[in-house]
């Protein structure tokens, strides 16, 4: 699933949903990407923008939250070709 480029909210709606659904037909693997963000600016006013990269930070700790974890065993970083920095994958338990 490709979440960059979402809201928080409908990032983490969607992902929830694509987690249960790809365990519901018996996937293991699914690649999540969540882009890297915009680089940092150096013009002196960061401290009035929000934080870059913020699906890249908030991933892995909603797949900590009770329904995700109930979805997942674990995640690691994506391959470069799989999306490298801005991508991880996430290993699905097996279905109930």
């Amino acid at each position: 699933i490709d979440l960059h480029g979402m809201t928080e909210a409908a990032a983490h709606a969607a992902l929830l949903s694509f987690l249960a659904g790809a365990q519901s037909r018996g996937v293991r693997l699914a690649l999540v990407i969540t882009g890297i963000g915009n680089p940092a600016s150096h013009d002196g006013a960061e401290w009035m923008r929000p934080p870059h990269g913020v699906l890249k930070q908030m991933v892995p700790r909603w797949l900590n939250e009770r329904e995700f974890a109930a979805l997942s065993v674990g995640s690691g970083p994506a391959h470069r070709r799989h999306g490298g920095n801005g991508a991880l994958y996430v290993y699905l338990r097996k279905k109930p």
